[in-house]
């Protein structure tokens, strides 16, 4: 009994926020992510109401999200498009890339501390190799989601379906940033808070 009971409580942890369109009812609800994304935004400078738009737009906040499976005969159950996995979506090559760089060997991609932190260091990567502003939530997307080699030839300008995301994202990553300022006292000053 013990340990379903732990069990539940374990995965009720991993739940999406109840409201994901307000940034401060996230964090109020999910704590540590402040601290979390916090720490990202200190180490890489990509602000956290950026990173908050990413994951919202990619996974929905959602620990364990893939790509759905294609269908074998409009009926059997068939492989995945991708190996994008997690609250970033991020494929197998892309996560390698990032544990080598950082020497986070074990960095999960269904961890929210280590997902904001490969939100940041892509943002840094995509800053450094493309010059797009850290806080350019829209750029910022538009090259997480086409590659750095993909944003660099533009190939994103041939998909308006891609610019309309990337600008919902935009309005999204505003709309978070607005919110956090009017909690940002609040969510530092709060006693599970120690940035580190």
């Amino acid at each position: 009994m013990q340990v379903a009971t732990a069990l539940g409580i374990s995965a009720c942890g991993n739940n999406p926020p109840r409201n994901p369109a307000d940034g401060c009812a996230i964090f109020k609800e999910k704590s540590r992510w402040y601290r979390n994304a916090d720490a990202s935004f200190r180490r890489w400078g990509v602000p956290v109401h950026v990173q908050m738009a990413i994951l919202y737009q990619e996974s929905r906040f959602i620990h364990n999200a893939q790509p759905p499976r294609g269908r074998l005969l409009w009926l059997i159950p068939w492989k995945r498009p991708s190996s994008a996995y997690g609250y970033a979506q991020a494929t197998d090559g892309t996560w390698d890339w990032y544990r080598a760089a950082t020497g986070k060997r074990g960095a999960d991609r269904d961890d929210f501390g280590d997902v904001s932190d490969f939100i940041g260091w892509y943002g840094d990567q995509s800053h450094r190799r493309l010059g797009i502003p850290l806080g350019d939530a829209y750029r910022q997307y538009l090259a997480y989601h086409e590659g750095h080699a993909g944003y660099a030839r533009g190939s994103y300008r041939n998909k308006p379906w891609l610019i309309a995301v990337a600008r919902k994202l935009d309005d999204r990553a505003r709309s978070y940033q607005l919110q956090l300022a009017d909690c940002a006292g609040e969510l530092v000053s709060g006693p599970w808070y120690w940035p580190f």
